[in-house]
Parts: C-alpha cells; structure tokens; sequence
C-alpha cells in the first residue's frame, strides 16, 4: 500500500490541484472536520459497495479517516477490488489539524 503525507497533500491542495480524495470516516465525524473529499465511510468500502467510486478505478485515490488505520484498510480494499492507484494518507485527519489548525 502506498502513502501521502499530509503536507504533499496540503501542497497539492495549496497550488490549486484537483486531487480524488475519499473520506472513509462516518458521516459525523466528515461534518466536525473535512477537507472536501467524497464521503464513502469504510464499512461500504469493506461489503464492496463502491459503485460511486468505479470513475475513480485508473486514477490517484487518496483515501483519508481519523488516524489513518480505517483508510488503510479502504486502501487495500480498494487495491483488491481493482483500483490501480490509492494512497493512505499518513496520520488522517489527526495529523492535518496538528500540522494545519493552529
């Protein structure tokens, strides 16, 4: 499984690059904080209900939850399922408010 750091992505983010980002955390948990990816929380990805998701298939993935321990989960999912190019990103959302909510 490949991963992206939260300041790459930030950068990437920063000089206006339209990334694929999936948030695999609940619903309540997107509200309190997001960074604007699509939510698909984990539990669709892991019964493979990932019909929104198929455009996504030959593109960069970054898939993203709390911690970062759910969205590599998603992450392998994903792989098995086909999806030739998903990042975990490192830390999730703990990580980013550290480096970026200050």
């Amino acid at each position: 499984m490949k991963t992206i750091s939260v300041e790459e992505v930030h950068d990437r983010l920063a000089k206006g690059e339209e990334l694929n980002l999936v948030d695999v955390r609940e619903p309540v948990e997107n509200q309190e904080f997001n960074i604007g990816g699509i939510l698909h929380p984990v539990g669709r990805v892991l019964n493979f209900e990932v019909d929104e998701l198929e455009g996504l298939k030959d593109k960069e993935v970054i898939v993203y939850c709390r911690s970062g321990n759910r969205s590599g989960q998603a992450a392998m999912m994903l792989e098995t399922l086909g999806f030739s190019n998903v990042k975990n990103l490192t830390g999730g959302m703990l990580a980013w408010k550290q480096a970026y909510s200050r």
